[in-house]
């Protein structure tokens, strides 16, 4: 069974591998409150995974470590096992799902392990390690339905309270419930009073579901940019313990986990991924209630694959109105350019893009389209200029005239 001593036990372990991670305060972007930030993101592999991974294969017998470790993974806990492993002198073989973030698939290779890609999302990789582990005798070491790898994530509590006695609320993101089952078993041990709230993205809420109902639910497929949380079904060990000691757990949408990853790059110079972000979205988003008390959200990785880094940047500047578009219907005329760039300059915003089309229209064949991309300030900002330009006479292409 779980067990503080157990939690403890861990947590002397990974004083040989793992980094005490920082909590800091987030002022720029919780002025009016006291949040902190508990930076697993900067753990060594970039991710929490490392502690329960770690933990886990140092509690092994030396007929297990001989013949190996077999994990699946979107991967984060590919990464841990694979260091964990490679500094015991321990054989791994990794399932990834084949649309893991390559930059993560690369580094658990750098890691030492093997790789083998899988069709499908986290459970199919699952499925396969599972044969895997029966065909070889590896030992399968779980992402988070393990009472020693929830042992590990709960070292993370351990250190929240030590960083911060007094803290009234603690948010964990979740995916199949380890890190969240870890962290909020120790807290609620050692300070009953201190709340915990787990978050998911509402793509794969499947935890969500499952504390929403009182029981286990698989969800038939899942969607979301935090791919390191997109789990079908919470685990037979986490669930209870989720169910026994989270006050609650909500949900938040891809839109706001880029607002968050883009918030935490500009405003605390920390790069996430969407799981890692998805505690800040709940907060941001005012979801979450963190006017009472000193509050930490947890970012828990900050694996982000750059490529995909740069759609989430663009996707969270559109959702708060400091990227747009307009396209406005134009006399194919000299001077009409110009007149609508010098509106939009003249209010402040930053003309990125345009393309002008004189094709025109089935009813105006003299009339052409401009599309104009923008930086702006805010929703606001741009309402301003699009009301600018209709007092000139333009008129927006798809809106009511």
């Amino acid at each position: 069974m779980l067990t503080l001593d157990t939690v403890y036990q861990a947590s002397f372990v990974l004083r040989q591998v793992a980094r005490l991670t920082d909590l800091i305060r987030a002022p720029k972007m919780f002025p009016d409150n006291e949040v902190y930030l508990k930076t697993e993101n900067l753990q060594i592999t970039g991710s929490f995974k490392v502690r329960g991974a770690y933990y886990k294969i140092s509690k092994l017998s030396p007929e297990q470590k001989a013949k190996g470790v077999i994990a699946c993974s979107a991967g984060n806990h590919a990464q841990g096992v694979a260091l964990a492993a490679s500094r015991q002198g321990i054989d791994s073989l990794i399932c990834l799902p084949e649309g893991a973030p390559i930059s993560k698939v690369e580094a658990t290779r750098g890691y030492g392990a093997r790789i083998e890609l899988v069709k499908g999302v986290y459970d199919d990789a699952y499925n396969r390690a599972m044969e895997i582990m029966e065909e070889s005798g590896r030992t399968m070491i779980h992402p988070f339905d393990d009472e020693d790898v929830i042992a590990g994530q709960g070292s993370i509590g351990l250190e929240i309270l030590q960083q911060l006695p007094d803290v009234d609320n603690i948010v964990v993101p979740i995916g199949g419930g380890g890190l969240i089952a870890g962290v909020a078993f120790t807290a609620k041990m050692l300070k009953p009073s201190v709340k915990v709230f787990g978050v998911q993205a509402s793509g794969a809420a499947s935890m969500f579901n499952s504390y929403e109902h009182h029981h286990i639910e698989e969800l038939q497929s899942v969607s979301t940019i935090a791919d390191g949380i997109a789990v079908k079904c919470p685990g037979a060990i986490t669930f209870p313990l989720v169910e026994k000691y989270v006050d609650d757990v909500i949900t938040v949408t891809d839109d706001e986990i880029a607002v968050a990853i883009l918030d935490l790059m500009e405003k605390q110079k920390l790069v996430s991924e969407g799981a890692g972000a998805v505690a800040v979205a709940a907060a941001l988003s005012g979801k979450l209630d963190i006017s009472k008390g000193k509050t930490v959200l947890l970012v828990s990785g900050g694996n982000i694959d750059v490529t995909v880094l740069s759609r989430v940047i663009n996707r969270a500047l559109i959702r708060e109105g400091r990227l747009a578009d307009i396209t406005v219907e134009l006399l194919d005329k000299p001077g009409q350019l110009v007149e609508v760039s010098s509106i939009i300059a003249s209010l402040g915003a930053n003309v990125i893009g345009v393309f002008h089309d004189k094709n025109g229209n089935e009813k105006t064949l003299n009339n052409c389209t401009l599309r104009v991309t923008m930086e702006t300030r805010d929703h606001a900002h741009v309402s301003e200029i699009k009301k600018a330009l209709s007092a000139r006479g333009f008129q927006f292409v798809g809106e009511p005239r």
